[in-house]
């Protein structure tokens, strides 16, 4: 069986410059189901993530960091002693892009770890 997550996560980030129109309504309510705890937002999707103290709330945003350079598409992240929110959009096309799906699944690939 298919695991929707599993398969965002697989992905890889298509390189986005502009010129092609943000997902639609329609687009964005098949996704969002497919990462569970993501929340919709005004043109963006976030999440928070609970930690036990700073440093592991360091190294999950240092994991970030670190996916978000490979996948070339950059989170806006809140950070806290024991927390952290994370929101997707994608400024070149003025709203959501499959780009922002995917690596919301990787992060909560990485937060299962």
């Amino acid at each position: 069986m298919n695991n929707p997550v599993c398969d965002l996560a697989t992905k890889q980030c298509k390189p986005c410059e502009g010129g092609v129109p943000p997902l639609s309504s329609n687009e964005i309510a098949s996704l969002l189901p497919q990462i569970e705890g993501w929340e919709l937002l005004e043109q963006r999707i976030g999440r928070g993530y609970d930690f036990k103290n700073y440093y592991q709330t360091m190294a999950f945003v240092n994991a970030i960091a670190w996916i978000s350079h490979r996948e070339d598409h950059h989170p806006d992240i809140t950070v806290g002693y024991n927390h952290c929110r994370v929101e997707y959009t994608t400024h070149a096309v003025g709203g959501l892009s499959e780009n922002d799906f995917i690596c919301a699944a990787k992060v909560d690939a990485l937060f299962k770890m």
